[in-house]
């Protein structure tokens, strides 16, 4: 019997909706694996190691975005994501996320062990729910069924988990609960507009955040002095869509 983590909560059939949180289920599970292996080896992950790992998963995102980015139209991605890092920039959307980052952590650090549940669940969701592989993973989930996306970041968030649960303790584990909401809100708002995103929106869709995922992986891959600032790429997807609408379909 072929094991499935799915989880269907309406399963359609003439006229009723199929929901489907398959990409969450995945993705959660996979931090609560990765962060059991980090308590379990807690205290003994050397950060050379850690650094190694997260420079050979970044040159794999590095693949998956090239791969996705192909299958998009030229004009919409260049349109849509020079207009997405403009207003992302005006925004000030990676600042802010930033900024809401250090303030988390500056109100959580204080002395004492207690603090260090919190810390390790703040620092961990962050990281895990903030990035256009959740999103567009996320999307291609509920859509397509296609977990490919999701599964990639599945392993970097095992990875990273295994790493943070080793030096901040469990409570890295109940980031899986706020990857779960978050994702599977995305992949049951995308099922209820399965008419609407036809496969060639999609693949556009998918390419723009091709692009998004390409960037996410060189910051991994290598030492940059400056990074690309992924989030604020994030308002492009939305124009990937406008401009669908307006010049292609």
């Amino acid at each position: 019997m072929q094991f499935l983590l799915t989880y269907e909560i309406i399963k359609i059939q003439k006229g009723v909706v199929d929901i489907r949180i398959t990409g969450a289920l995945i993705n959660a599970a996979a931090i609560l694996a990765g962060g059991g292996i980090g308590l379990l080896l807690k205290g003994r992950i050397t950060d050379k190691f850690s650094q190694s790992l997260l420079r050979v998963l970044g040159l794999c995102v590095c693949i998956i975005g090239i791969t996705g980015a192909v299958g998009g139209d030229i004009m919409l991605l260049v349109v849509a994501l020079a207009l997405g890092t403009f207003c992302g920039e005006f925004l000030g959307i990676d600042n802010g996320l930033n900024r809401l980052g250090l303030w988390a952590q500056g109100k959580l650090r204080q002395d004492g062990e207690g603090n260090t549940f919190a810390q390790g669940f703040v620092t961990a969701s962050l990281l895990f729910c903030v990035g256009a592989m959740a999103i567009v993973g996320s999307i291609d989930s509920g859509l397509r069924d296609d977990q490919s996306i999701i599964i990639t970041k599945s392993i970097i968030d095992a990875a990273a988990a295994m790493m943070f649960a080793s030096s901040m303790g469990v409570g890295v584990l109940f980031s899986a609960l706020a990857v779960f909401i978050y994702q599977g809100a995305i992949e049951l708002f995308a099922g209820f507009f399965q008419d609407v995103f036809t496969d060639t929106l999609i693949t556009q869709i998918s390419a723009a955040g091709g692009v998004m995922i390409l960037g996410l992986g060189a910051n991994m891959a290598f030492d940059m002095q400056n990074k690309i600032k992924i989030a604020n790429l994030l308002p492009g997807l939305v124009f990937a869509v406008a401009y669908y609408y307006v010049f292609m379909r």
